[in-house]
């Protein structure tokens, strides 16, 4: 265990947690901008180009074909570290969950107050009428999922070239700036602009939980190389 981050916790009371693809990894969630063999020979689009705005107003069979096959993963429980932070906030001393990852995991483990910065897989709505549409229906369509009414449903995760929803992105900014301690784990730091949430800490608690060096390592009050399940599974 390390000991500087496990007193940490048990000082604070206002801790939140930013977390990326690395945190559903362990739950065997695969981080899709990996690209590998399989991608190149199955599709002719890289994940990003397939996973944009423009992609899915243009070529929407195309991508929900992607979408099926890599984006909803069936079975998928959640780890330690999902588990630990659901049970901090019953505890009362994480005040939120900060999230890049759209799989639902962090409420899957009982997390409450979780910010989901991109969305979720979990949700989906008709472009037309709004109406809403949960993965089951996505998953057992084909082609181009429609609408009772006759419009497109829409996975309702953040595309490339999209905005993120400006409420979740205020309660986010709120909670950083409020806590007393920063925890972020799983991410390279290099997707904007939610990496660039972490710049609005202004506490002397900053964790860094990545098996690989980031941008802002320079920033970081501790720094743990530990794969994040086996971190959080250690700590109070």
């Amino acid at each position: 265990m390390n000991e500087t981050l496990a007193r940490w916790i048990k000082e604070s009371r206002r801790i939140v947690f930013f977390g990326g693809a690395g945190v559903s990894t362990e739950s065997g969630i695969p981080d899709f901008r990996s690209v590998d063999g399989l991608y190149n020979q199955k599709y002719d689009y890289p994940p990003e180009t397939i996973l944009s705005h423009e992609f899915f107003m243009r070529k929407t069979e195309e991508f929900y074909r992607f979408y099926r096959d890599k984006m909803l993963i069936q079975g998928a429980k959640p780890n330690p570290a999902h588990l630990k932070l659901a049970e901090w906030e019953q505890r009362g001393i994480l005040t939120a969950v900060v999230t890049q990852n759209i799989d639902g995991l962090h409420q899957q483990a009982g997390s409450k107050r979780v910010y989901e910065l991109h969305g979720s897989v979990l949700r989906n709505y008709c472009m037309r009428c709004g109406r809403f549409y949960d993965d089951a229906y996505i998953r057992n369509s084909t082609g181009v999922p429609k609408c009772e009414c006759g419009g497109t449903i829409k996975p309702d995760v953040v595309l490339y070239g999209e905005n993120l929803d400006n409420d979740v992105v205020q309660g986010a900014c709120a909670a950083i700036e409020q806590a007393d301690m920063l925890i972020i784990g799983g991410t390279s730091l290099s997707v904007y602009p939610a990496a660039g949430l972490i710049d609005l800490y202004r506490g002397s608690k900053l964790v860094l939980v990545n098996r690989t060096a980031t941008p802002r390592d320079s920033r970081a009050d501790l720094i743990v190389r530990d794969p994040i399940g086996q971190c959080f599974s250690e700590l109070p």
